[in-house]
């Protein structure tokens, strides 16, 4: 009989059965660093996106250049390039050249300064006017510009300011143009010419706080209007023709509307009998503090917009104002004179609740 050999020492290799188990092992092996390999692949793309969103860097100057030396050659494309409700402050410097735009400043467009390289040689134009055909065929579309969106410049987005340039409307004496709206709240503007006739600034939004400081406006009728609450101080406002400054739109909850503190109120040659003010809805409320009256103010001052009923309802007042125009004795019975007391409530931090422009 021959000697048996234990199945353990039958191959080298072992049995059937630990072959099988091998093979199964090393395949849970390999699925696993599939797994694993799949696992950190994802990872790994992931932290290349997060790396990638977060590394995004949106630049806080920005210059704008019609001859192609700054970051852009126009204002709106900087404006548009601007990151939406941006957290950091963001400087748009624009060189000096006429550009030739139909700005708008978005209401997501917030926090930016818009500064000029000089206040006559930065000039921002446009010639849109209330009644204007929008497009070029006129058979097949009669849509046409009203005052509300016949600007040179929009501004919709809140803490917005401009420096040290010239917006203006072009269309001539055409009827309602304006040359800038302001929309937005906490909005500021230094230094700058506002070039117009009819309409040439309007001041929207009754929620809305507008400082206008050292700048220069001028226009024929209703040439600074709206329902914003606005300071204008150390401003030259210079009428082109007999008629009125403002046409303010007060609303009743609002304390104050127009105040002007420190103006020079200038003229045309052809500009010889003007109103300070009319009424463009019943509560309106203007006030001129400190400033220097030409002598085409007319001696009644104020003009009830011949709507009896707003002499009830609008405030109209002065004080310790100057010059040929400011003499109050035969202004309009329903106008008022501040006192000292009345007076020394007419401050920015009051008119602004608080806001500080500059």
């Amino acid at each position: 009989m021959k000697n048996s050999i234990p199945s353990e020492q039958m191959s080298p290799f072992g049995t059937a059965q630990d072959k099988l188990a091998t093979v199964a092992q090393q395949r849970a092996a390999a699925r696993s660093i599939k797994k694993i390999a799949s696992f950190l692949l994802s990872f790994l793309m992931v932290t290349v996106f997060v790396g990638a969103q977060t590394s995004t860097v949106y630049p806080q100057q920005i210059t704008v250049s019609k001859d192609g030396t700054g970051n852009y050659k126009t204002i709106q494309e900087a404006i548009d390039a601007v990151r939406a409700y941006s957290p950091e402050h963001i400087t748009i410097n624009i060189k000096n050249g006429i550009y030739h735009e139909k700005v708008i400043v978005p209401a997501w467009v917030t926090n930016v300064s818009f500064i000029g390289e000089s206040k006559e040689g930065t000039i921002i134009t446009y010639e849109d006017y209330s009644g204007k055909f929008m497009n070029a065929d006129t058979v097949n579309n009669k849509k046409k510009f009203s005052t509300f969106n016949s600007y040179t410049m929009y501004v919709h987005g809140n803490d917005i300011s401009i420096e040290n340039l010239t917006i203006k409307n072009a269309a001539g004496r055409v009827g309602q143009a304006v040359a800038l709206h302001v929309d937005g709240d906490r909005f500021v503007v230094k230094n700058c010419n506002l070039l117009g006739n009819q309409d040439t600034l309007l001041t929207a939004n009754d929620s809305s706080k507008q400082y206008y400081f050292n700048c220069y406006i001028e226009g024929t009728t209703d040439f600074i209007f709206g329902n914003a609450t606005a300071i204008f101080q150390d401003c030259t406002i210079k009428s082109l023709s007999n008629s009125y400054i403002t046409a303010a739109s007060t609303t009743e909850h609002q304390q104050y509307g127009y105040v002007f503190f420190n103006c020079k109120l200038v003229a045309a040659d052809e500009c010889k009998k003007e109103f300070l003010g009319r009424p463009w809805r019943a509560y309106a409320k203007v006030v001129f503090i400190g400033c220097e009256m030409g002598s085409h103010i007319l001696p009644e001052g104020w003009h009830n917009w011949s709507k009896k009923e707003n002499e009830a309802t609008a405030y109209y007042a002065e004080y310790n104002n100057t010059g040929e125009g400011s003499a109050t004795g035969k202004r309009v019975a329903w106008s008022h004179v501040l006192n000292k007391k009345e007076a020394r409530n007419y401050t920015l931090e009051n008119i602004f609740n608080g806001w500080k422009p500059l």
